[in-house]
């Protein structure tokens, strides 16, 4: 069992959502998250104002799968992700140890 962790554009949400959902990814947990990279920040627009910020606003996807899925999912992130330009972000895959699901005390591979 694995996690994917992946760190993408708030433009490209609803492509790699839509391309997980085409491979039967229809659960993971998602985060706003702020950081600082290579761009060193971004300008943003409101009110026809740009504004400079200090951080990169991005949004975390979390994805348990069995080990089996891991390459699938990460073409997926990656074919509906990518910009080519700096900024698109990292996907992170870890070893989960053990699952359980709370509310029917599945353990492992059903947990997910």
């Amino acid at each position: 069992m694995k996690k994917i962790e992946a760190i993408v554009r708030l433009s490209r949400f609803e492509s790699i959502r839509d391309a997980l959902a085409g491979i039967g990814v229809n659960f993971f947990t998602l985060t706003e998250v702020k950081g600082f990279g290579l761009q060193k920040g971004e300008q943003l627009m409101y009110r026809g104002s740009v504004y400079d910020s200090d951080y990169i606003a991005r949004l975390r996807i979390d994805i348990f799968c069995n080990t089996e899925k891991v390459d699938e999912i990460i073409d997926a992130i990656v074919s509906s992700g990518r910009t080519g330009e700096v900024g698109d972000g990292k996907i992170i895959v870890i070893d989960l140890e053990h699952v359980v699901r709370i509310r029917t005390f599945e353990i492992g591979a059903e947990a997910i």
